[in-house]
This record gives structure tokens, sequence and C-alpha cells, in this order.
């Protein structure tokens, strides 16, 4: 499977196009600790030398700082030259207190408090506030951030209501203005594929989870659904949040936390596999999922400039096919997955 930065993929019937693998900014709003904006401007150089051209952004990562980090660098760039993605349905306000303000889960992000609002008035905030932020006057795309978590936040209801009732809305007017070329959703479950990804019309969604080298829980079912509503899928956690990029132990995290027992036993054989065929792990966890019809893009992370150099790298190793085959063999990828030929 040849893969190379240049290559472009449309993105459901749109006019936009992702090329198979960008850069995921959320490191970059201090997701465990926060990075300096020297090594934030560092860290997307490199990537922009490397030939990266896609990068995805949200209010949420940093509470903002992320953002800034991604628009500093961008400004300078030639805006027809890379693809920009951030995110809809937080706002922000100054906190009442900024001196004890909690920024959690952010390490290193800004007194900002969050106000969810998935309205048309609250879309067109938080866009126009990402804006701002970026230092930019166009984005490409604007997703729905985050509706399971909407869920479990809100006491008065779900807010997918009031995206359906107006906030999507919003973004067909952005997009039918030319203000943005398409519409996502960013999920992190597989049975959300099935469920908020269906309350309103999708050009492609980013999914943090469910399909990656560990886990092909949305292979029959939501990507399934994808792929009969032309909707493209980029995959936002090709290293399953960490453990794919760092190999297992006492650290490694796994959905946002520190592995299991089960899933660290399943990356050490699999890591058995990749030493029989000479196949780095974090090239098979990137090239995996893009062999999926529906997958257009991958977007792993980094906080400094040697991960990104490394991706760029993985992404272009060669895999033998066999290698593929034992894994199937051996039952630690779906046997109806498809593989890199």
């Amino acid at each position: 499977m040849s893969i190379t930065l240049t290559d472009r993929h449309r993105v459901g019937s749109t006019a936009l196009e992702l090329p198979p693998m960008g850069f995921g900014a959320a490191h970059l709003g201090g997701m465990y600790h926060r990075v300096s904006g020297e090594t934030a401007h560092a860290t997307l150089k490199a990537a922009w030398d490397g030939g990266v051209r896609y990068f995805d952004s949200a209010p949420f990562y940093g509470r903002g700082l992320s953002e800034h980090r991604v628009g500093d660098f961008l400004i300078d760039q030639p805006r027809d030259q890379f693809m920009l993605t951030t995110k809809v349905g937080r706002y922000f306000r100054r906190p009442a207190d900024p001196k004890t303000f909690d920024r959690t889960p952010w390490g290193g992000g800004l007194n900002m408090e969050i106000v969810w609002d998935y309205s048309y008035d609250g879309v067109m905030r938080s866009y126009e506030q990402s804006l701002l932020r970026l230092g930019l006057d166009s984005v490409d795309a604007l997703l729905i951030h985050d509706p399971e978590a909407s869920l479990a936040s809100n006491p008065d209801g779900p807010r997918m209501e009031d995206m359906v009732r107006s906030g999507i809305k919003a973004l067909e007017e952005l997009k039918a203005s030319g203000q943005i070329k398409a519409i996502g959703m960013g999920l992190n479950a597989a049975p959300s594929l099935l469920s908020f990804a269906a309350q309103v019309p999708l050009d492609f969604t980013i999914v943090a989870m469910p399909y990656t080298l560990l886990d092909q829980a949305a292979l029959g079912t939501g990507l399934k659904r994808c792929l009969e509503h032309n909707i493209s899928v980029i995959i936002g956690a090709p290293y399953a949040s960490g453990i794919l990029a760092t190999g297992p132990g006492p650290t490694a995290r796994y959905g946002y936390g520190i592995a299991s027992d089960a899933v660290q036993d399943k990356v050490r054989r699999t890591q058995a596999v990749c030493a029989r065929h000479d196949v780095s792990l974090q090239a098979a966890a990137l090239q995996f999922p893009l062999a999926h019809p529906a997958v257009v893009s991958v977007i792993p992370g980094g906080a400094r400039p040697e991960e990104v150099t490394s991706n760029i790298g993985y992404l272009q190793e060669e895999i033998p096919a066999g290698f593929w085959a034992e894994l199937k063999a051996a039952g630690l990828i779906d046997a109806e997955a498809p593989v890199p030929v």
C-alpha cells in the first residue's frame, strides 16, 4: 500500500479533499501538560516541513489554547495550501474567579469557562470565537463536538435537541454561503455512529476510538452506515490515545486512561507479530484504518517535533501482506477488516 501525503481523498460529496494523514492538535492544548509556545511552533513547523497540510483543532482543546497555537503558526502560511477543521458546541466566558478556576482536564489550558450550546446562536458564537483565536478568516469544515459528553454533562436534557432544532441550520447556512465546505461530527464511541450521527445530515465524522488496530467494534455497524450514506470518516486517535505509540507499560494509556491488563496483553501479542515481520507497531496502527473504504484520513497528535517526524515515517513504512494475514489468523484484528494491500 503506497501512501503519500500528496494524495487527496474527497470528503463525502463535498468539494473538500483531505490527505491521508493530518495533525491532531489536542496535545497543543495541554492534554497532559502544558506545551510551550516555542515547542508548539516547532512541532507544527516539523509537520509542515514534512508535508502535512491538514490540521484539526477544537475550542475544547486547552480551553482555546490549541486554536491559539495552531493559528499562530498557520497565519504565516499560504491559505490555499492547507486544510483546517475545528469544532462547535462550546464557547467561552471569563470565570467568576480566575484565581481558583479549575482548568481540568487540561494540564496547561487557559482560564476560560466552558458554555455548552448546540443552538443556532451557540454554533455561530463558537464559530466566530474560533476565527478570532485562530487569527484566520476561514476554516474548511466544522464539526459538532462531543455529543456524548454533552448529554452526560447537561442537567437540562439532551443538547442534541438544540442541534436538531436550530444548530444544524447554522452549519447548513455556513456551508451554503461557502464559509465552510463540509459538516462533521466528532465522536468517541461506536454506538454513536448509529445514534448521534443519524440525527443530522453529515458529510463526515471524526472517530476517536472505535476503529483502531486494537478495536474494530464499529466495522459492521457504524462504519457500514457511513459507507451506505456516503459519510467519510477520519480516525482521530489511531494510537488508541497512546498505547499503540508507546507500547505496553505501567503508564500506557488506552481510551484516555491507564490501559487494562487485557489491552496490554493484546498489544504485546501484536508486537510479537510486528517483530516477526520487521514492522513497527506505530506504522501498523497508522496504516491499518486507512484501508477501510470509508476512511479518508488519520490525524495522530504530537507534542514535540520528533513525534510528528516519526509519524510521517511510519505512514510510509513498507508492511508485507503476510503481517496482516498473521494478525487475522491470530484473532488480533477482525477477520472481515479491510487491510492495506
